[in-house]
Order: structure tokens, then sequence, then C-alpha cells
């Protein structure tokens, strides 16, 4: 996986007594002691990360936790204390006026929670923006424009004034011209969290919409885990200006680092980030196509299990067995082929268990299991689908 941009070694502190503070800071001393005994604020203490290029790249943590001072600094709205910021490779602390406006201009936009639009513009007039900004003439710039806002879903309030807009359609502009310069890192600074919840839930499938069309590298600052667990490729939890731990969304739930984080994503819905894999189960019975119906019957009574799952020599799930049918298969002498039932529901190891819940439910047998090629990888049942949910 391609890094596109990293951190390495970022500190931020604020106040005179710096040296002294970043002392007590590397022998791990605490954010508020470290205030207390030096005067100084610890923004961000020792970041080190690797966003890859094309994912949405959450970093997650309560108020104080210096989230949004570290996606400023992506783009140098801050600048560091100590380390430095790569992108491409490049040390964009290195850049001259002229070139941090070019960055500015071509590699990186971004969305603030506030909207930040331009009230003397309409919706084309701020969509168009950044291209303008760029140089780029009027008919092309909004050309390119009305695509971006047919994409969000604004097609048709081009020419409306923004103060006339709902909050989710001002942040669909928001993201509309941040998009327009075609940057390929966009930074999102808490975009939705001051949109009602179903407004929210809207913009964060807009996003996932966006993002499977144009593959962008977002950073994505949020305090929602469940936000976090429903975008992001990647997530950091930040916790007093230190990174805590950095994992994909079912990692983390399966392995937190610590009590902070396992506290912090207790409440979040656990089914939309975790895998089928993650809870399926080794079948205690399988039968082979070439079995007698009789062989099926002794093997489901030995492991006192009403059904089987029948499979072909290379463990191609072909259909399930019940006792029921398989003792009148037997007195009536058919073969295992003819009382097996093929209408299986099955589902793959990579399915979120949010997805299958209704199919469990609804299941005479538990789930089957597959993997790409079709075989026979495990079962899920209801008792493992409920205790995804506890």
């Amino acid at each position: 996986m391609k890094t596109i941009m990293e951190i390495q070694h970022v500190s931020k502190l604020y106040g005179v007594e710096k040296e002294k503070a970043a002392k007590l800071l590397e022998a791990g001393v605490d954010k508020e002691t470290v205030r207390k005994k030096t005067g100084v604020t610890a923004a961000l203490w020792d970041i080190n990360l690797s966003i890859p290029e094309g994912k949405v790249f959450v970093i997650i943590g309560l108020s104080g936790s210096g989230k949004s001072t570290l996606v400023r600094m992506c783009n140098r709205l801050n600048e560091p204390t100590s380390g430095k910021i790569l992108f491409e490779g490049n040390d964009i602390g290195k850049l001259d006026t002229a070139g941090l406006r070019n960055f500015r201009r071509n590699k990186v936009s971004m969305v603030f929670q506030s909207f930040g639009l331009m009230s003397n513009r309409d919706v084309l007039g701020n969509v168009a923006y950044g291209l303008e900004v760029k140089g780029v003439d009027k008919e092309n710039r909004e050309k390119k424009a009305m695509k971006i806002i047919d994409m969000v879903g604004l097609s048709g309030w081009e020419h409306q004034d923004c103060s006339a807009l709902s909050g989710g359609m001002r942040q669909r502009v928001g993201i509309a011209r941040a998009l327009a310069p075609d940057s390929p890192v966009l930074l999102m600074d808490e975009p939705f969290s001051a949109l009602d919840p179903l407004v929210r839930q809207d913009m964060q499938f807009e996003l996932l919409r966006i993002q499977h069309k144009l593959r962008k590298t977002v950073i994505f600052i949020t305090h929602d885990m469940d936000e976090a667990f429903k975008l992001g490729d990647r997530i950091a939890i930040m916790k007093d200006g230190r990174l805590i731990q950095v994992a994909s969304p079912e990692e983390m739930s399966l392995h937190p680092a610590d009590d902070y984080v396992r506290a912090f994503i207790s409440n979040a819905d656990k089914t939309k980030v975790l895998a089928v894999s993650s809870i399926m189960i080794t079948p205690k019975v399988l039968v082979r196509t070439t079995d007698s119906v009789r062989h099926s019957i002794r093997v489901m009574t030995q492991n006192a299990l009403s059904s089987a799952y029948v499979v072909d020599e290379d463990l191609h799930l072909v259909g399930i067995i019940g006792i029921k049918e398989a003792i009148e298969g037997e007195k009536q002498g058919k073969e295992l082929v003819d009382v097996l039932d093929k209408d299986v529901h099955t589902v793959r190891q990579s399915d979120l268990i949010a997805s299958v819940m209704p199919l469990a439910a609804e299941s005479k047998y538990p789930l089957a299991v597959l993997d790409d090629e079709g075989v026979l990888a495990g079962i899920v049942t209801k008792a493992s689908v409920l205790s995804a949910l506890m």
C-alpha cells in the first residue's frame, strides 16, 4: 500500500519553557502535570503516522486530544514545534511562500465543520472558487464545478444563495468546493458534527459514495466512534496529544491497545465493523455427496445435531440435510443428493455481521460461510450473531 503522507515525530507545544516541557514529556509525564510545572500546553507530542494513498484515514479523539491541531498541520495552517510532515516524500515544512501556495491549491483541500462558504457567492460560485484561484477560465471552471455539483446531489441548486440552504446542503457545497480542484488529499475536520443525526447519516453515505468513485486520500477528524468505524479504512485514536493506537476498524475492535481504547469503542456498533470471519465456527459434521443417507443419520445422531452440511470432494457446499428429511429418505431408499436442501443461505467471510443479521434471523439452519472460491469455510449461528452485539 503506497504512502502519500508521513507524519514524523511531530509535536506542538504552546508556552515559553518548551525545552523543559519536552524533557518531562519524553519521560512520560502526562499533559496536565507538564502544564502545571512549566506553563506549557502540549497540544501534540511525538506523533508518527503513515497515511495510505486512496484510503479514508480517520483520526478520533475527545476534545483536547490534538486531532484538529494535527490535521491543520497537514496543510501548514499550524506549524509543528518539532518533527516534519512529508507529502510524496517531500518535507512540506521547507516550502517557501510560492511553494506552499501551490501545495494548497493543487495537492490538498479542506472541508471545515462550520462550512466556511462565501455569502456573496451562489453555490456555483463557491464550488468554482478553488478553480478560479488556480487560474482556470470561467467557462471551464464552471463546467467542471457543475459536474461536481451533480456528483454531490445539488443539480438545480447551482444559482441558489447558500444562506437559503439547509445545513446538509451547505455541507455538500463545502465538499464539492474541496473536490473541484481535484486535489489528491482531502482534509475533513469534523465536517458532519454540527448536522442533525439523519442528515449526518446521509452525508456519511454521500462521502462513501464519492470516495468509491474518486478514490481520494481522505484524512477525516471525528469524536464519534460509530462514524470512525463506518468511514475509516484505518483509524488512529488520540488522547491528550498522544497517539494511542492505529489499526483497521476490525483490528481495533478485536484487539484494543489498552483500557482507554476499549472504553472508547465500548458503545460503538461492532456489527458494522466486524466481519463474519470473526464469529464463524467450524461445523461439527460434514457429509460428502458420495456418502449414504444412513451415514448422514449416523453422524448427526453421534454429534446430537439435527442437520449436516453436504460438500463435494473439493469442499464446495452442495446443500444441507436435516435429520427428519434423512430419516424419511432412508425409509424410501433415496440417495443423499435427492433429499438434501440445496436452497441454502450463504455468506462470505468478508461480509459485515450487520449485513447478515436479517439472514441469520430467518434462516432455518446456521448460515454457511464460503470463501472466495465457494469452499465451505465455517458456519454462523444465531448465538454467535447475538454475541457480537454484546
